[in-house]
């Protein structure tokens, strides 16, 4: 199984939140999850196409996906 294919392990939706919260969010809940484990972030917040995956990389997560599916951006971080 490729890492694109893999299921995430948790699941934050962010979704209707405002930017800075979808990031700030993502960072506290990366903060739980184990080494190599997956969180699925949503949201449709516009700047967070540049605040999430930015700030993961920042904080030495791995960004492996980012996809759009109308207003709504899914993110793909692992720990």
């Amino acid at each position: 199984m490729t890492e694109q294919t893999k299921t995430p392990d948790y699941q934050l939706d962010a979704s209707g939140e405002p930017c800075p919260y979808p990031a700030v969010a993502m960072l506290e809940a990366m903060q739980e999850l184990r080494s190599g484990e997956v969180l699925e972030v949503l949201a449709d917040c516009p700047q967070s196409i540049n605040s999430i995956p930015g700030d993961a990389a920042l904080a030495g997560y791995r960004v492996l996906k980012v996809e759009q599916q109308g207003p709504t951006i899914k993110y793909w971080i692992q720990r």
